[in-house]
């Protein structure tokens, strides 16, 4: 039986030792995240009903992913956003009953946190306003936070916000807020965290 020369053993196992310190080696069940996006603009969606002139009262219904739509209702200057198979299932979830007291706005990009291909959570920014910071013409100054949502199986709701202005990496930390928290948490029950430093966005959002 031929022998096979010791160095000839060293140098595989040196290699397995190197490749698994240096995170080379993947375990088999590793998940893959990803981010993909969609426009919740006006010219994008559609209104459901009527407006009302009186108090700017409006319901529109946006395209999603893996076939959930994004549900959008203003009313008196406040939205509220929910996800669902359908707007009529969307409206019956947690967050389409979660608003902020001051008047606010979400922007037109709806980031969707995905797990192998399956969506589980939207990040949105939003904007809320500050009636103690006012602007040259006497109106609100507008703060950002970003809110993440997390998605079906399980109710619609709100997870964690994260300050626009008081942190330095606000994608990064709803991204990882996202990853972390929404799948497992349970609505109704856990509180919404609040992820980073506490700004005036999240203060405002939070009264």
């Amino acid at each position: 039986m031929k022998r096979v020369p010791r160095r000839l053993l060293i140098v595989p196992a040196a290699t397995t030792l190197l490749a698994a310190a240096f995170g080379l080696i993947l375990p088999a069940n590793a998940q893959t995240f990803s981010s993909s996006y969609t426009s919740s603009a006006p010219k994008d969606c559609r209104t459901i009903g009527k407006p009302e002139d009186s108090n700017g009262s409006t319901t529109q219904v946006c395209p999603g992913k893996s076939g959930l739509v994004v549900l959008i209702s203003v009313d008196d200057l406040r939205e509220t956003v929910s996800v669902g198979p359908n707007h009529a299932a969307a409206a019956k979830e947690p967050a389409a009953e979660t608003w902020f007291a001051p008047f606010n706005s979400t922007a037109h990009t709806v980031e969707w946190r995905a797990v192998d291909g399956r969506p589980f959570a939207i990040i949105q920014r939003w904007l809320i306003a500050d009636n103690n910071a006012l602007d040259k013409t006497g109106s609100p100054t507008t703060k950002p936070m970003l809110a993440v949502t997390r998605l079906p199986p399980g109710p619609v709701c709100h997870v964690a916000y994260i300050d626009g202005q008081a942190n330095r990496n606000p994608n990064e930390l709803a991204r990882q807020a996202a990853d972390e928290f929404a799948r497992d948490f349970n609505c109704g029950k856990d509180e919404v965290k609040v992820i980073g430093e506490k700004g005036a966005a999240v203060s405002l959002a939070k009264r």
